[in-house]
């Protein structure tokens, strides 16, 4: 092989690896606009414990806020807890559990609200938490 040939040949190879890395990552940026357009309102709780040295009373509530997920109109769930990221001063890891919620509309997410399910979890893990803030958002 001369190496004019190996060179176009070496070019040619590293353009379609690189085209095959860009297509193979547009599903995932697709699905994630789609999931946005889709389930337009998001509910965001975080919560403070009672006891925030205790990993049992936060299992406890990680375990609680994933039976939420049986509400038929929540359409996503995401249930977190502090990320060991970088300390910076817009990065507030002062509490314990997090929930994300997608839901499709805002009936939607009334219904979870007053849902059986929902007023037992409060019932049932209250007692753990020492603070909740939300924060309810719509796609702009």
């Amino acid at each position: 092989m001369s190496t004019t040939n190996r060179r176009k040949f070496i070019t040619t190879a590293a353009t379609v690896a690189a085209g095959t890395v860009v297509a193979s990552a547009m599903p995932s940026i697709i699905a994630t606009k789609t999931m946005t357009n889709r389930y337009p309102i998001v509910h965001h709780a975080l919560f403070w414990l009672k006891n925030p040295d205790s990993k049992e009373d936060r299992d406890k509530l990680v375990a609680g806020v994933k039976a939420l997920g049986k509400i038929e109109t929540i359409k996503e769930l995401h249930v977190g807890i502090v990320a060991s990221t970088e300390k910076r001063d817009v990065v507030d890891n002062s509490w314990g559990v997090s929930e994300v919620m997608f839901f499709a509309d805002l009936e939607g997410q009334a219904t979870y609200q007053n849902h059986p399910i929902h007023q037992e979890f409060i019932k049932k893990h209250s007692h753990l938490w020492e603070k909740v803030v939300v924060y309810d958002a719509i796609d702009a």
